[in-house]
């Protein structure tokens, strides 16, 4: 990745200080509608998005461009932003693991999607599996995101979040520089967001994207070992999550890669469907249920995964894009 031209006397500094001040009027912006929301539910859910995004960019800027920034400072602040940001999205994310499985037990019981569907009594007791693997579902999660709503409540009136805002409030007229944000951009300011791509680059490279050119490996023993491999598919989530705000961060005003955000969203399905999984399964765990509940909960599971590796195909033909060479 290459930074727009910059004249020599322009610091690395001044380029980075007007994406993080945008960024910093971000969060204020969501911390000014939590405080507006009151009782109002959608107001709260906007407040608490907007937080989230400002807190990751931010916490993703000062992760990448350490080097230039003051170390001390940067690490104290991008851990809280990931406590924050991380504690925010556990709601979210339990009332979007419920919209999908519910969603998906009703494609299923009436046959539709990738998983083969059953015939016979097996279908009967797809239906009737359906419906109580539904209710157990609503019953875990609901209670998930009950206790993850009273911990974002705790942590947005927590004095550690008070002094997040405040620091960030400060971001917004000020970045606090190490010795090497002085220096001239042309000098100092790619290397940073050369290695957050070459680390990207190099987690890609170690994926089975060969396999994940198929569309669909339907069969058991791929399903299980596509699930051994999730985290790396994870982690490089998160990797191209620092090159997209690196190169935000880079070329302020410029247009987003739509190439990258494609693969990007393939890696959140992946992430979304792999998690679905993962409770369908820990649903399947409870003790004394039907054995129609438990049929339900293992289709379920089944086609989760079948949902993660539709997200490895579509991942894989987005990144051929982004490495295909120009005309």
């Amino acid at each position: 990745m290459h930074n727009p031209d910059h004249s020599q006397d322009v610091t690395a500094g001044e380029v980075l200080a007007p994406y993080l001040h945008a960024r910093a009027a971000d969060f204020l912006r969501g911390l000014r509608l939590h405080t507006e929301s009151g009782s109002d539910t959608a107001g709260a859910e906007e407040a608490a998005r907007t937080l989230r995004g400002a807190a990751r960019r931010i916490g993703g800027t000062l992760h990448t461009f350490r080097p230039l920034l003051d170390t001390a400072w940067a690490d104290q602040l991008r851990t809280e932003l990931a406590w924050l940001s991380g504690t925010l999205a556990l709601e979210q994310a339990c009332t979007s693991r419920l919209i999908r499985l519910v969603d998906a037990l009703s494609r299923l019981s009436n046959g539709s999607g990738p998983v083969p569907a059953a015939r016979g009594s097996e279908g009967a007791g797809l239906t009737v599996g359906a419906a109580r693997a539904g209710a157990l579902l609503e019953r875990q999660l609901t209670l998930a995101r009950t206790r993850a709503h009273s911990a974002s409540l705790q942590a947005l009136g927590s004095a550690r979040f008070h002094a997040v805002a405040d620091a960030v409030a400060l971001l917004a007229s000020e970045v606090p520089l190490g010795p090497a944000g002085a220096a001239p951009a042309t000098e100092v300011i790619d290397a940073p967001a050369d290695l957050a791509e070459r680390r990207l680059l190099d987690a890609v490279a170690a994926l089975p994207l060969t396999r994940a050119a198929h569309p669909y490996n339907a069969d058991a023993l791929a399903l299980a070992a596509g699930e051994a491999q999730d985290a790396p598919w994870h982690q490089t989530r998160l990797l191209l999550r620092l090159h997209r705000y690196a190169t935000e961060a880079l070329h302020t005003g410029g247009e987003p890669d739509s190439v990258l955000y494609e693969a990007a969203r393939a890696l959140d399905r992946h992430r979304d469907a792999a998690e679905a999984a993962s409770a369908a399964a820990t649903a399947a765990r409870t003790p004394r249920i039907a054995p129609a509940t438990a049929y339900a909960l293992g289709v379920l599971h089944a086609d989760q995964r079948h949902e993660v590796e539709a997200a490895r195909f579509a991942f894989q033909r987005a990144w051929r894009r982004t490495t295909a060479p120009v005309p």
